[in-house]
Parts: structure tokens; C-alpha cells; sequence
């Protein structure tokens, strides 16, 4: 997958986990957490749709990697560059 394509399936999963969100306007250097306003329970769903959806396991340890939308796709490149 490409870089745009991998922003463009996390953008997807989050909008499936929040409907009420818009990441439509998600500053991609800013916390997700703070612009979705997302708790704990809707990371670790974000989390296992990436796993579900793209056989991605993501360690409890790398969750801090996770919190921006850059910063996801910097994580996932290289794990879902065969997809």
C-alpha cells in the first residue's frame, strides 16, 4: 500500500469508529486523540480493525507511535507495504 492509501484506511477505520467524527479536517502533525476527541476504547478499536482488516499486530509498546495521523502512517508503511 502507499502512504496515501494507508492515510486514506486509517481515515476510513476512524470514521467507521466514530460516525459522529470529521477527519475530514484532522491536522496530521496534532494528537488524534485530542482533535477526535477519542478515548482508550476507540484507540484499541482503531487498533484491532488494523489487525482485522490488514492482519497488522501493533504491541501495546507501539501504541505511543500511533498518536498522530503522520505518525500512524510512518508505522504502518513498512508492515503494510505488501498489502
Amino acid at each position: 500500500m502507499t502512504r496515501d492509501e494507508i492515510k486514506d484506511a486509517i481515515i476510513e477505520i476512524i470514521n467507521n469508529i466514530l460516525p459522529e467524527g470529521d477527519c475530514s479536517k484532522v491536522d496530521p502533525e496534532k494528537k488524534l486523540r485530542d482533535q477526535l476527541e477519542l478515548d482508550s476504547m476507540d484507540f484499541l478499536d482503531i487498533v484491532m480493525e488494523l489487525r482485522k482488516q490488514y492482519k497488522v499486530q501493533v504491541p501495546e509498546a507501539d501504541y505511543p507511535q500511533l498518536a498522530t495521523l503522520n505518525s500512524c502512517v510512518n508505522y504502518l508503511e513498512p508492515r503494510m507495504a505488501d498489502i
